[in-house]
């Protein structure tokens, strides 16, 4: 009964060290992490906060900083309806597929095979007499995965699909700053339009007083059509804003998945609450919070498991077939005779190709070496557009200052001009040029305005762009790591 016992646990222990060496024999290489560290500067150049990046701010949906519920509207509307995310979230689910059926690879294949026929030989046997022959059988077929080919193969798989779930995130965030860019151009070309009305109102109360003062003879013909210049010049801003408006909600609407049309309005432009300034972190962040450079890993992940496909084919394939059934002459009588079996296996690999399969390894090493700087090239994008959001954003808020500086005096000097002319102090030049500068002035701060807010809009959207909920960050990130299987 010991001696029963000692060779059971040995048994057992044997089958377990198999196990463990069947497992750990996989060809290729294994994926090493550190190949995706690249050296980044300490801070950001123009990034006045300095600040390490908090938990609230990474979890942030930095859309909501605006205060625009008209904004949080568009934004669930086009990530319901939006087609790029719709196609990217069937290209996920296309991926789980994927990594579905090369998991079956693993494990044995079943299957039946049922037959008629007639002859005079049954399972290699000669009859004496030609016959009906029936026969019904289960199969087995079973590639042993030794070499880790269909392993690696899962790897390939399963890395693919965490990539099209940052790849969908990616269209996610792009979608919400594209809508968001938008709304803010919409904003402006509004702004301008409303600018131009008041512009072309106050032109057509100066021309109608030197229209008068001409019709009496007090001023000449040319007054007279310097103020029909700026009138039509302002007539004309008008249809052309119009038409930007217009073309604007049209891009807007596809954006949301839906027809051309027009589109709620919520504050102007001139009364949007301006974002307050995040931390940034620091560079190397970006590496763990970009769904773009996560989705670059894990395209490169899955490449490099693909060197260790392409090593295991210039193995022998190790096979396990199997067939258990019946075969009669007579379709009742076919359970009579008892059961057939057969079981054999089969170990099938290349022996001289040309060094076709090491080419193909070669193929799949240089396509991982490719990945491997299609992700650093990522990375430094990643950086670049950091740094280009937060030069425009401290530059605009500059310019945004000398704009209102200018436009306040240009309105006061147009109204200065105004009130001068009217009392015969100075001439119509004067005025129309004032009225110029006013108008330009007005155009310009409205421009400036939106360029600032999609200097932010561009910012958050190069730090990574906010997780859509704090659920689908810790699931990427806990797939990221390896924790779960996606």
């Amino acid at each position: 009964m010991m001696r029963l016992k000692v060779n059971n646990r040995l048994s057992f222990i044997a089958l377990l060290s198999s196990f463990v060496w069947f497992q750990a024999c996989m060809v290729g290489p294994n994926f090493n992490a550190s190949r995706t560290e690249i050296d980044s500067t300490a801070v950001y150049r123009y990034d006045s906060l300095q600040l390490a990046m908090t938990d609230s701010v990474l979890n942030i949906k930095w859309w909501e900083l605006f205060q625009d519920p008209v904004i949080d509207t568009l934004i669930q509307i086009g990530l319901a309806e939006n087609k790029d995310v719709l196609i990217a979230s069937s290209r996920v689910e296309q991926a789980r597929a994927i990594l579905g059926g090369t998991k079956a690879d693993v494990w044995p294949s079943f299957g039946y095979s049922i037959g008629a026929s007639r002859g005079d030989v049954i399972l290699g046997t000669p009859l004496s007499n030609p016959s009906n022959i029936f026969t019904g059988f289960g199969t087995l077929s079973w590639e042993i995965d030794f070499w880790g080919k269909f392993r690696r193969a899962n790897e390939a798989a399963r890395e693919e699909l965490l990539a099209s779930e940052y790849g969908r995130l990616s269209v996610q965030i792009a979608l919400i700053s594209f809508i968001t860019g938008t709304y803010y151009q919409l904003l402006d070309f509004r702004w301008r339009e409303d600018i131009t009305r008041k512009t072309l109102e106050l032109r057509q109360e100066s021309l109608d007083i030197v229209q008068a003062r001409f019709d009496e003879g007090i001023v000449a013909e040319i007054d007279l059509n310097q103020a029909q210049i700026q009138r039509a010049i302002a007539a004309a801003a008008i249809p052309f804003f119009q038409r930007q408006i217009a073309q604007t909600e049209n891009a807007l609407s596809i954006l949301l998945g839906r027809n051309p049309g027009p589109l709620p309005i919520g504050l102007d432009l001139v009364d949007q609450t301006q974002a307050p300034d995040i931390p940034v972190g620091i560079p190397s962040m970006l590496m763990a919070r970009r769904p773009d450079i996560l989705q670059a890993e894990s395209f490169l992940h899955a490449q490099n498991a693909r060197i260790g496909v392409a090593v295991a084919q210039r193995f022998p394939a190790i096979s396990l077939t199997g067939l258990l059934g019946a075969a009669s002459n007579d379709i009742s009588e076919i359970t009579d005779n008892g059961l057939s079996f057969s079981i054999g296996g089969s170990l099938l690999g290349p022996l001289f190709e040309f060094g076709k399969n090491k080419k193909r390894v070669e193929v799949e090493r240089k396509l991982t070496e490719q990945a491997l700087y299609a992700y650093e090239f990522i990375v430094i994008t990643a950086f670049q557009e950091v740094e280009d959001a937060l030069v425009e954003i401290s530059t605009l808020k500059q310019e945004l200052q000398a704009r209102l500086d200018h436009t306040a005096a240009a309105r006061n000097a147009e109204y200065l001009s105004t009130e001068r002319y009217e009392r015969g102090v100075t001439s119509y030049l004067e005025l129309i040029e004032s009225q110029r500068q006013s108008f330009e002035a007005q155009l310009s701060l409205s421009e400036t305005t939106q360029q600032l807010f999609n200097g932010y809009v561009k910012l958050y959207k190069a730090l990574g762009g906010g997780w859509l909920s704090e659920e689908e960050m810790i699931a990427a990130q806990q797939a990221a790591q390896g924790n779960i299987e996606p």
